[in-house]
């Protein structure tokens, strides 16, 4: 993913993937897409990779806690 957008939500109330899902709804609100690909902090899931309906969700130590760094990853074309 070379550009995202960044979402904070701290609600204890919401799991993991409500929280995903949240984010990815106002997203595809905001610029008229639908995100697959979403970065969060490694404390805030148990897998390093885990998936969220559409969005696949990695953990990332750069991003910070409570925060998801959610996008659109476009695979590159194969010269085969």
């Amino acid at each position: 993913m070379e550009i995202g957008m960044l979402w904070f939500d701290n609600d204890p109330r919401l799991d993991l993937l409500s929280k995903v899902h949240k984010a990815a709804e106002y997203y595809k609100e905001k610029y008229g897409q639908e995100a697959n690909l979403c970065f969060v902090h490694p404390s805030m899931t148990p897998d390093e990779k885990t998936d969220a309906g559409e969005v696949v969700v990695y953990s990332n130590s750069t991003v910070l806690p409570h925060h998801f760094w959610i996008g659109v990853h476009r695979p590159e074309a194969s010269n085969s």
